[in-house]
């Protein structure tokens, strides 16, 4: 089987003049290597296509694959993990990762949040900003949590992300609407444990590979998981897989809120406590950083016995199953 590669490459952005930030998103060369190797072992052939641009460019020139393993986020507006996705199905060329409809929902918190609540999972309460003028009509409780409304990575959550006052309210509303041109998502902050929950697989036949605790450590920004404590984890953060009661019910609602949005073959969903201990849906994603030892997904497989391999084979398997002969 020949595998086609779509991603986003920090470096060929940077080459275009776009700065650290607004590539965070975005994926280093030796995750690509790691992803092409994994793929190769399997007995597949493979082939680098590139960003959005480059996959129009080979499509026009009438190349084709037999799987296209798409790991593409996309620069511009709330459709642009939808962009790769969409582009195949035109092109009816089978993909890894989730559909165009799944990644502008998820990619969209807002939405995504309306979707859980209305599959009767639980999520914090929310208000969305969209302009100056909303500010004043949030009536939510504090201490409160605000964040762009479309972006990953943690871009634009700082130590000054929870909010304890109207005051801090309006002042950071104004900063993430003026930098980031979207939305604004307010929400009840949650000052429980919080985790991640890996999950492999469509459906049905969806299942958990582990649920990773994130925990601060004293050099972390205290509270909050912050662009800066993501991209320093090594330094900031401590991952443990969690156990007991508290780890089943987290797999369990975590696999509600996959299927419940659809999300299909691998991704991870995060869950934050109330102060009685009480999960909620926070966000999912589904499309997964896959560093083998910087992304959340391959740490947590890692800590769970599942090696990087292994995890790339079983999303390989997923897509391959879900796609059926061809």
């Amino acid at each position: 089987m020949i595998v086609g590669l779509t991603y986003d490459l920090r470096d060929d952005y940077r080459a275009e003049g776009f700065g650290d930030l607004e590539t965070a998103e975005f994926d280093r060369a030796d995750t690509i290597a790691h992803i092409e190797n994994a793929i190769r072992a399997l007995g597949h052939a493979t082939d680098r296509i590139g960003h959005a641009r480059a996959l129009v460019r080979r499509l026009a020139q009438g190349d084709r694959w037999d799987l296209v393993f798409n790991i593409a986020e996309g620069m511009h507006g709330f459709g642009r993990e939808a962009l790769v996705p969409a582009l195949l199905e035109a092109y009816r060329i089978p993909y890894v990762f989730s559909d165009p409809l799944v990644c502008a929902v998820t990619l969209h918190k807002a939405t995504a949040k309306r979707v859980l609540r209305d599959a009767g999972l639980p999520t914090p309460r929310f208000a969305l900003v969209e302009s100056a003028a909303d500010i004043d009509r949030v009536d939510l409780p504090y201490p409160l949590f605000a964040k762009p409304v479309a972006e990953g990575t943690s871009k634009g959550v700082t130590s000054e992300s929870r909010i304890r006052s109207p005051d801090q309210l309006d002042r950071l509303c104004r900063h993430l609407l003026e930098e980031y041109r979207q939305p604004v998502l307010v929400e009840t902050f949650l000052p429980g444990r919080e985790v991640t929950v890996g999950l492999i697989g469509t459906g049905e036949r969806a299942r958990v590979a582990g649920v990773l605790e994130v925990l601060f450590l004293e050099t972390a920004e205290p509270d909050v998981y912050t662009y800066l404590n993501k991209e320093e984890c090594e330094t900031r953060i401590e991952y443990r897989l969690a156990s007991g009661r508290f780890a089943a019910e987290a797999a369990e609602l975590a696999l509600r809120a996959w299927r419940a949005l659809g999300c299909r073959d691998g991704g991870r969903v995060d869950l934050r406590a109330d102060p009685e201990g009480r999960l909620s849906v926070i966000e999912a994603n589904p499309l997964p950083g896959l560093h083998p030892e910087h992304s959340d997904l391959p740490i947590l497989c890692m800590q769970a016995g599942i090696p990087y391999a292994r995890l790339i084979g079983e999303i390989v398997a997923s897509a391959e199953e879900r796609v059926g002969p061809r």
